[in-house]
């Protein structure tokens, strides 16, 4: 049987809360960023079909000029903002697949198996699609329009639509953006680049070396590294790869790490000794030790998400969105190749490539799906990876000179972004009313594993008693007690199993304590260390625990190591993961 002991409402609460940083802020602002693009898109439209529509097209098409001495970069408005302006997103962009390869869902490549298959799929067929439709046409060239998705539109609607799915849903569906992102913003660098000036693009790797040598040189002031960044953007636009490849390769270069706990408790002596003697030079390294604490890719993200959701890609949408739509075009788009190939590939190609292609790797067993997710949910997300919006306009300008194309081509995507969305919000519906949305567990998942699992008793014990605990919970606490009298009373008829639940937004020092026991657990002491914890729950701070390890004569340098580092971070949230797909509830 499975019980949990806290006081937070819901398993996709504690799970979120597992989540880096970063990724909470995406989901957080996907509603938010998602309705500012839709507002964007709908202002873009109207404006540029009001009266005053002439003003739109002389707005962004204004020539803007950035001088140095006798050297001069020139460019229309619109695409200050598609190559400039949009450096940002891509950089976030390049940032996320770093993160999420480096600490997140997709650290373990188990789990990348279903979504990576899933993505490859979901980029293959829509471009396959298109291309049927437009095979030796003029817009055959637009062959990568329908292949990404929109990452924060896919999230956003998510949130509205499938709002009781599981976490473990939104988790899959980011993790397979994230692949998306990858195989689009390669096909960008590859197809879509003018012809290549090698001395340009040399000078863009000396960037790149830089980057990487202030890195290492733990150089933390950000005008350095936006210094080397904006050479790189002007290397890269002269050499006719497309400048916002550099906003994604130096994306990938800042690091992510879990917090140090080392260099926190320093952060927190030096913060003291700064109080006691309030010196410069104090506390300037009070501040360096602060932010190597957290990794750069999280303090860089704190920064830039909201500014991307709620600014950049916005304004991006009102320069690109804006589309003139009169009888005349209305009847072009209607027979157009390139509105109809753009539309049926982003609607039917994404959402067939995707389903399938996960249907089929589950079924030849080729990976599993999260725990709490079924195949009725992962179509219907599927539906919703048909919102190529952003990268869709993006990669529209670079394929198409002909303003007529580029016309056909946003009239596509904006339609096939509110039927992709009309699916998905139906499909999940459907799922709700027909019960395949994942009705509350009642069985153990995963089942217990002697060989993972942590228990007292006989391994082949008739009864079974598992606990999602947390170590700082007082409630978890006294539980212990009655563990104690339920094992004195069957004795060898019960196994019990302890697995973590910390309720972090409730208890700072939950996840910590966790990965503490599990830090113990590697040197063969979890339960003398569960029992220390649950017997000192007031003494849980890293100098707390790095005390209570010396009491039981762990290695402290391997001990304090695996802390500092998170290496037992996944477990932790493996066992998470474990309480929602269970069903638990505190």
């Amino acid at each position: 049987m499975s019980t949990a002991a806290g006081s937070s409402p819901s398993g996709s609460t504690h799970l979120a809360a597992q989540l880096s940083a970063p990724v909470r802020r995406l989901m957080r602002s996907g509603i938010a960023g998602a309705g500012l693009l839709v507002a964007a898109t709908i202002l873009a439209l109207a404006w540029a079909n009001s009266p005053w529509g002439e003003s739109y097209d002389r707005l962004w098409h204004t020539e803007v000029a950035v001088r140095f001495g006798d050297a001069q970069l020139s460019m229309d408005l619109q695409h200050w903002v598609n190559d400039g302006l949009m450096v940002f997103f891509f950089f976030l962009v390049g940032m996320e697949v770093r993160r999420e390869l480096s600490m997140g869902e997709l650290v373990q490549r188990s789990r990348l198996t279903i979504p990576a298959i899933a993505a490859a799929a979901g980029l293959v067929l829509p471009a396959l699609v298109y291309l049927a439709i437009n095979a030796g046409g003029p817009g055959a060239v637009g062959w990568g329009i329908p292949m990404a998705t929109d990452t924060a539109f896919l999230l956003g609607a998510l949130a509205i639509f499938g709002r009781d799915m599981p976490m473990q849903l939104r988790v899959f569906l980011l993790s397979l953006s994230v692949v998306d992102d990858i195989g689009a913003l390669s096909a960008i660098a590859i197809f879509y680049s003018d012809e290549i000036d090698p001395v340009a693009l040399g000078v863009a790797g000396l960037c790149v070396l830089a980057f990487v040598g202030l890195a290492r040189l733990q150089v933390w002031r950000g005008p350095a590294y936006f210094a080397v960044g904006a050479v790189m953007w002007v290397a890269m636009y002269e050499s006719g790869v497309h400048a916002t490849i550099a906003g994604v390769v130096l994306g990938l270069l800042v690091s992510a790490y879990p917090p140090r706990r080392a260099e926190v408790e320093r952060a927190g002596s030096l913060t003291r000794a700064f109080r006691q003697s309030p010196e410069p030079g104090l506390a300037r390294q009070a501040k360096l030790s602060v932010e190597r604490a957290v990794s750069p890719n999280e303090r860089i993200g704190e920064v830039l998400v909201p500014w991307s959701s709620y600014l950049v890609v916005p304004v991006f949408a009102l320069a690109n969105a804006g589309v003139r739509i009169d009888g005349a075009l209305l009847d072009r788009a209607l027979t157009s190749p390139v509105t109809i190939g753009v539309f049926v590939a982003l609607v039917l190609g994404k959402l067939l490539g995707v389903g399938l292609a996960a249907t089929l790797a589950v079924r030849l067993r080729l990976g599993v799906l999260p725990p709490g997710v079924g195949l009725g949910s992962v179509w219907a997300g599927a539906a919703l990876t048909g919102l190529g919006f952003t990268v869709s306009l993006f990669v529209t300008d670079l394929a198409f000179d002909d303003e007529a194309l580029r016309e056909e081509a946003t009239v596509g995507i904006l339609a096939a972004a509110v039927t992709s969305a009309a699916i998905g919000a139906l499909a999940f519906w459907l799922l709700r009313r027909g019960g395949g949305a994942a009705p509350r567990p009642t069985r153990l998942e995963p089942p217990v594993d002697p060989a993972v699992d942590h228990f007292r008793g006989p391994v082949d014990a008739p009864l079974t008693l598992v606990e999602y605990g947390d170590m700082e919970c007082p409630f978890c606490g006294r539980a212990t007690g009655v563990v104690a009298e339920l094992r004195a009373r069957f004795g060898d008829e019960l196994r019990y199993v302890f697995r973590h639940l910390p309720l972090s937004e409730v208890h700072p020092n939950a996840q910590l304590a966790a990965e503490a026991a599990e830090a113990a657990g590697a040197q063969g002491a979890f339960w003398a260390m569960h029992d220390r914890l649950f017997a000192h729950q007031d003494e849980l701070e890293g100098a707390d625990l790095l005390n209570h390890a010396a009491v039981l004569g762990l290695d402290l340098e391997r001990f304090a190591r695996e802390l500092g580092d998170g290496t037992h971070g996944q477990r932790v949230r493996d066992d998470v993961a474990s309480a929602e797909a269970s069903g638990v509830r505190s």
